[in-house]
């Protein structure tokens, strides 16, 4: 054996992983109760047969009216090979959204959209796009589905603070030990505990999509004549493998293959592929990692012995810890978005939360180094808290960023950190829009404009230091309660805390035996049209090749193309889920 290069490989890999998770997206948990149910006309949960399906209905204060929201379980055990695992994780989820005045059966719609999540990405982000283009399409009297799937990582999460309805009680509950109705958190699970997820890769990532397909829908020509497969993100890359996947372990047979579960394909600023290149950039194609079959060996036994992390995490930033705190921030946003938030001062003190705020709420390196003035130092709505840690203008990191409105009431800065206004910025880290920040600690109460509100006679239209305005009309798509009711009120959360390494490791090792015999079906990218759908301002602008013939979302970041208002400043209908509803109705 080389070792050097064996290391080599697998440094490179791991570096990878790591670097997607900056340049890719894609919530908090403890075992989720094991589902149990079919949604009957009471309403109540109940259960299909034997079969271990069940469907709850969601309540849901979205505007949109006309949509009927459930989450619906769909038992599916593991092989024994992946080894013990709460009994939760033998479940797969998705949300599912249909007319309410449709068909009840799915077999009865006149299309199903199945749609992959990014990295970092639960089910929950899909909520705001899959109500648009359903509630579009039932204007135009056709019914279809939005199937937004949750992958089977998230089975780890405990909801029970979330749930609570309060920002106080939540925390309380995650971080301080406190029980909520009787339930105690049992802590964020740590990677001796995730030995099973050391297998949850590429194979098996499609592999489920294939059975949830199947027993939801189990006539094969109707699947093949309704269902149209995408992803936001890496969602793209995932359905690209299982366009071209083998089911039956005979490549001969095509009844089971990929392509022939779907009448299309979407892809949501991403591509439909078998690569990882069009969504970073920056990280290696397949033809730079050496020795890739040695590698992928590796790789695979320091996941299997818990020498690598199972699950995708950084020591502060992105790990369960941290990124629970936007679902806590979107509760206070949507109980009370204009009162002034508490949340910062209430938070614990805790090393990783503290050196997140600092990085997401500093003005300069000097500020985040002694953490002078820091979050606490201001005076923030509850929607204003939100907007700073989610909003294109103020979060350092493109694949978080949406375009939610701008700070007001108060006057503001020009926030040079990590990355300075007007540079040489690289997308993938802090993204195009210029970032701004509250600029009087102790000072006025800053409050939050709405998306529709920037550009009003009262918009005090905040410039850089350079002139260049921070925002403007045009480049705001996002209602923030909206995006706070994504992350604080869905069943299935908006992020996603357990990630599987492996699941990044195999697609950039793509080149490697064990994951080249995955494309069993390469004809099967193209065997159907896509619909390629790109955020204007997102990760992939100017990258995309023009044959693609993509539609673009001018202004739009990576997560607008899911988070998106059903009407934009311009008047208009939102163009990603009018998008999807005409290639629902017609592919091509």
């Amino acid at each position: 054996m080389n070792t050097s290069r064996s290391r080599g490989t697998t440094a490179k890999a791991l570096r990878s992983a790591a670097l997607a998770v900056l340049l890719i997206t894609g919530t908090l948990t403890a075992a989720a109760p094991n589902a149990q149910g079919e949604t009957g006309s009471s309403g109540r949960t109940t259960s299909t047969g034997s079969t271990g399906r069940t469907e709850t209905p969601v309540a849901s204060t979205s505007p949109v009216a006309g949509v009927t929201e459930s989450v619906v379980r769909v038992k599916a055990p593991l092989p024994v090979s992946f080894g013990a695992r709460p009994a939760a994780c033998d479940w797969l989820s998705y949300l599912r959204y249909r007319s309410s005045d449709g068909p009840a059966a799915s077999a009865d719609a006149d299309r199903i959209l199945v749609a992959q999540p990014g990295i970092l990405e639960g089910a929950g982000a899909f909520d705001s796009v899959a109500r648009n283009t359903v509630a579009r399409a039932a204007e135009q009297g056709r019914h279809i589905e939005f199937w937004a799937l949750d992958r089977r990582s998230n089975c780890l999460e405990d909801h029970t603070g979330i749930d609570s309805g309060d920002q106080h009680t939540a925390v309380d509950y995650y971080y301080r030990g406190k029980q909520v109705g009787g339930r105690a958190f049992a802590g964020f699970v740590g990677n001796d505990r995730l030995g099973w997820m050391a297998r949850l890769g590429i194979e098996q990532t499609v592999r489920d999509q294939y059975d949830l397909l199947v027993a939801e829908l189990p006539d094969q020509g109707l699947r093949a004549r309704k269902v149209l497969c995408g992803g936001h993100s890496l969602g793209g890359v995932v359905t690209g493998y299982f366009a071209t996947a083998d089911f039956d372990g005979n490549p001969a047979t095509t009844a089971d293959a990929g392509y022939r579960q779907c009448a299309g394909y979407f892809a949501l600023d991403t591509t439909v592929s078998t690569s990882l290149a069009d969504l970073s950039g920056s990280i290696p194609d397949d033809s730079n990692l050496p020795d890739i079959g040695l590698g992928y060996g590796v790789v695979q036994a320091g996941l299997d012995s818990g020498v690598l992390p199972r699950s995708l995490s950084a020591p502060v930033l992105l790990n369960p810890a941290t990124m629970t705190l936007l679902s806590i921030a979107g509760l206070g946003a949507v109980r009370d978005p204009g009162a002034e938030a508490d949340l910062p001062a209430y938070l614990p003190a805790d090393l990783n939360i503290e050196t997140t705020n600092r990085f997401l709420f500093s003005k300069d390196a000097a500020a985040f180094l002694t953490g002078s003035p820091g979050v606490k130092d201001f005076r923030l709505t509850n929607a204003a808290v939100l907007g700073a840690l989610l909003d294109d203008n103020s979060v350092p990191l493109a694949f978080l960023q949406s375009s939610v409105g701008f700070f007001d009431g108060g006057p503001v800065a020009d926030k040079s950190f990590p990355v300075a206004n007007g540079g040489d910025q690289q997308p993938g880290l802090s993204g195009v829009a210029y970032k701004a920040i509250p600029d009087r600690p102790h000072g006025p109460l800053y409050t939050w404009r709405d998306y529709d509100r920037v550009g009003d006679p009262d918009d005090p239209g905040y410039r850089s230091a350079d002139g260049t305005p921070f925002t403007g009309a045009d480049k705001e798509v996002t209602d923030l309660q909206e995006l706070a009711r994504s992350l604080a009120q869905q069943p299935l959360d908006f992020t996603e805390q357990y990630f599987p390494t492996k699941l990044i490791t195999d697609l950039e090792l793509a080149a490697s035996p064990q994951v080249k015999r995955l494309v069993a079906h390469p004809e099967g990218l193209t065997a159907h049209p896509t619909l390629t759908v790109l955020a204007g301002d997102g990760l992939l602008a100017g990258r995309i090749p023009a044959d693609l013939r993509p539609v673009v979302a001018d202004g739009y970041q990576h997560l607008d193309v899911l988070t998106a208002a059903p009407v934009q400043n311009n008047g208009r209908p939102e163009p990603v889920s009018t998008a999807l509803t005409e290639f629902a109705r017609d592919p091509r």
